[in-house]
């Protein structure tokens, strides 16, 4: 199948409302990714709206269409951080739609002002989250009946857009005066957090 590129214009990112849960159902059970062996996984899954108002969910449209149809999705969850969901409609993807989102979400997380994000992947999929910048943290165990089969532990790393890794926190004696400061006297040290 030839590589297709997007479309400058063509795919855009919007937040998801109640109304996307049906058609955001379709897409995660109708998905070739979840056939045969790994069907049982997604057979009676179902993206609510309760979900959607609870989660940071966002989809991918084709802006060609003038229904807005949708070609992909993503849920943040920001406590703990992690990606939930990410899908692409099969007849969408090999367009970036993916990257796409991906890069949505490491700027919705980056707002959030999280410093990673987890993702625990579906075992064909490792391949993607690594190619978008993800690194593969270990396994996530079997859970049957639905998850008969480990999947692969990964996360995107959020750094802010000037380069600053917050996670690189540091500590540092800081000496001077503190004038007229509330509960701080002559002499004492503190420590200024880089975060």
């Amino acid at each position: 199948m030839p590589t297709m590129t997007p479309t400058p214009g063509a795919t855009a990112v919007r937040q998801a409302v109640a109304r996307d849960a049906k058609r955001l159902t379709r897409l995660v059970r109708g998905s070739r990714a979840y056939r045969d062996p790994y069907a049982a996984m997604v057979a009676g899954y179902r993206v609510g709206p309760d979900y959607i108002e609870a989660h940071r969910v966002f989809v991918a449209v084709d802006t060609g269409d003038p229904a807005g149809r949708v070609v992909g999705f993503y849920s943040l969850i920001l406590a703990p951080p992690e990606l939930d969901l990410l899908f692409v409609a099969d007849g969408s993807q090999g367009r970036g739609i993916g990257r796409l989102l991906v890069g949505h979400m490491k700027a919705e997380a980056r707002a959030a002002g999280l410093d990673r994000v987890r993702v625990v992947s579906h075992p064909p999929a490792e391949g993607f989250y690594l190619s978008v910048g993800a690194r593969l943290t270990g396994t996530v165990s079997a859970n049957p009946p639905a998850v008969a089969w480990e999947r692969p532990e990964l996360e995107f790393l959020i750094e802010d857009p000037a380069g600053f890794d917050r996670r690189a926190r540091r500590e540092t004696p800081v000496t001077g005066t503190l004038a007229e400061s509330p509960g701080v006297h002559a002499g004492d040290e503190c420590i200024l957090r880089l975060l």
